[in-house]
């Protein structure tokens, strides 16, 4: 493999797009695109996560969106709604309408130029998370010429921007109309086109994506020639990837295998932190007949949790402690008190609430990715105060498919605020 090493640092702070975080367009780099970065992603690749219209409500697919696509407005290093296809908007002093102003000279990879009637094509089409919410506010959406949108609104709503201009939805990501009504849905997913710094090049599911730099991206052309996202979930097979030089980036290596990648010269274990949180939901807790729905049965289930244990055994201390859903990083964040870890007091409520003995609870249901490194602990916690539960791990799709068809026992866990360390190779 041949890669610039001094790239990939580049790569990694700008979420694998090696772009600048500037509002203007810059200049084509004097120096063409070399060398390849591959990066061992955790989880299995789907097709949906090519096409902006069909954004889940999980982060992951942005890793990439970033990379094959662009947006009106997008969080940025340092600025969470970055100018980017727009280059301006307003919105009316009776907050009905939101006007924006779009970049000029912007192409997709197949040459098209982004007009308004992209962006309103791509807003009428995107039926993924929040759709239904966003288009019932929405009145109208008019492309006032080739470089100015205005959307009207049914009535004032204050938050229009962060669902439209952030990871709330995909709404703001834009795809060539021309491209997409003449290829189709399906031909989309099978060869998508943008308007990010890289372009498609193959993908084989199951096995690897791989883009190649695009050098008319208006913002700056990518250092790195080629990206490789190779599909390694199991975390042992990524770290023996990354010892081997296999790839340059792992993703999730937890535990054990994070204390061998930090005694392993040549590589380097580095943390970042994302503004969401793990938590437990008893989806049985309004069911009358079930255990949960006593809150002394979920308070013993709080208490019975050692959070900084774990955030110790399985991300060497670098997790955040979390008490609420809220992300820390939210605005307006409440702290609200913090459980402490009390198993004696656990055992103490759950024979208040006619559990002296504890109850057969069933399964502990978790995506496979977190599930192992957090749930395992969880579910030892748990019985040790009586509460006896089976792990039972899913691949993320089947997880959150479960999760929205019928619900399930239990499935996350309330244990820290942003996600876990990434590790890469050192760069000597």
């Amino acid at each position: 493999m041949t890669r610039s090493r001094a790239y990939a640092v580049a790569l990694v702070a700008a979420l694998a797009i090696a772009t600048a975080a500037t509002a203007a367009a810059q200049p084509p780099s004097a120096t063409a695109p070399t060398g390849q970065l591959t990066w061992g992603v955790h989880t299995t690749l789907a097709p949906t996560w090519f096409d902006p219209a069909e954004t889940p409500g999980i982060i992951t697919p942005f890793m990439v969106l970033y990379a094959l696509h662009d947006a009106l407005v997008k969080p940025m290093p340092g600025n969470a709604m970055t100018p980017s296809l727009a280059e301006s908007w307003s919105a009316s002093k009776d907050g009905l309408s939101y006007e924006f102003v779009l970049r000029k000279g912007v192409k997709f990879h197949n040459g098209d130029v982004m007009t308004a009637e992209d962006v309103k094509f791509s807003f009428e089409r995107y039926r993924g998370a929040s759709a239904t919410d966003l288009k019932a506010k929405v009145a109208r959406v008019e492309a006032l010429d080739s470089h100015r949108v205005r959307f009207t609104l049914k009535r004032p709503w204050p938050d229009f921007m962060t669902f439209y201009a952030t990871p709330a939805t995909g709404a703001a990501w834009i795809v060539p109309k021309k491209y997409v009504e003449k290829v189709g849905e399906d031909g989309f997913k099978k060869a998508p086109v943008g308007a990010g710094p890289y372009r498609f090049v193959s993908f084989k599911p199951g096995v690897e994506l791989t883009l190649e730099a695009f050098d008319g991206y208006w913002r700056k052309t990518p250092n790195v020639k080629t990206l490789v996202f190779r599909v390694i979930p199991d975390e042992s097979t990524r770290l023996a990837a990354l010892k081997r030089g296999e790839v340059d980036i792992a993703y999730s290596i937890t535990g054990p295998l994070a204390e061998e990648l930090k005694r392993t010269p040549g590589l380097t274990l580095t943390p970042t932190f994302f503004p969401f949180t793990i938590w437990i939901v008893f989806t049985e807790q309004w069911d009358p007949k079930s255990p949960w729905h006593d809150r002394r049965v979920r308070l013993a289930a709080n208490l019975a949790i050692d959070r900084q244990s774990i955030n110790q055994a399985a991300y060497l201390g670098y997790s955040k402690l979390a008490y609420s859903f809220v992300p820390q990083g939210m605005e307006y964040f409440w702290a609200p008190p913090p459980y402490a870890y009390d198993a004696m007091r656990a055992k103490q409520l759950l024979a208040e609430a006619g559990y002296p003995n504890g109850f057969d609870a069933g399964d502990f249901s978790a995506e496979a990715v977190y599930g192992a490194a957090i749930g395992e602990p969880v579910v030892n916690y748990l019985q040790a105060v009586g509460i006896r539960l089976k792990l039972r791990l899913l691949e993320r799709a089947a997880f959150y498919q479960e999760l929205g068809e019928r619900g399930q026992r239990g499935h996350r866990w309330t244990l820290r605020v942003r996600r876990l360390p990434r590790h890469r190779r050192a760069l000597l």
